[in-house]
């Protein structure tokens, strides 16, 4: 038998077998408990998820290979699996943290990504130092390691369409406008 005590006087449990004692209440319900329990596990499995996403992957192999990081906080460096921050895939836009720890102290990763497609890429990459240290921006040394995605401009370059063609913009353009002048009060 589970009993699980609750500090209030106004609690309703359907099925449950309620226990007065003083201002403490005694519940005995497997619904109770199994929601207890739900919420006890929710933070951990959130975490996993978290500590699973593409772009913490990414930015754990750069903190763990950065000579910056290894020169400020020691080496051998370990990252925290505790995972925080937020991942919406319906705008694509991620911002996470999680500790990085050396033998001479550790610090807070900070890491935002943008999803394009099906793929996500880190667009800032950093490590906050705790008292007053400072940050390492680890952004560019990624970028130099594995690439960027952003095409270079060139200013001498022709326009493309969506599918690769060169487009030729037309000779002449008409734009008809309808009488009146366009801050002038209706009438």
């Amino acid at each position: 038998m589970v009993r699980v005590i609750a500090h209030s006087r106004h609690i309703v449990a359907a099925g449950s077998e309620v226990i007065h004692s003083r201002s403490c209440v005694v519940l005995k319900s497997p619904v109770f408990v199994a929601f207890a329990i739900l919420f006890a596990v929710m933070p951990l499995v959130g975490c996993g998820k978290l500590s699973k996403h593409p772009i913490v992957s990414v930015a754990v192999g750069e903190v763990i290979t950065n000579p910056k990081v290894a020169e400020a906080l020691g080496e051998p460096i370990t990252c925290s699996s505790n995972v925080s921050g937020s991942s919406r895939d319906t705008d694509g836009v991620a911002i996470l943290q999680f500790d990085a720890i050396g033998i001479k102290g550790k610090g807070l990763v900070v890491v935002e990504g943008k999803k394009l497609g099906n793929e996500w890429g880190i667009t800032a990459l950093e490590i906050r130092l705790p008292d007053g240290g400072g940050r390492l921006v680890l952004t560019g040394d990624l970028e130099k390691r594995s690439g960027s995605d952003t095409p270079k401009f060139d200013p001498t370059a022709s326009p493309t369409s969506v599918d690769g063609s060169q487009s030729k913009a037309p000779a002449d353009v008409e734009i008809v406008l309808p009488p009146g002048a366009p801050l002038e009060p209706p009438k």
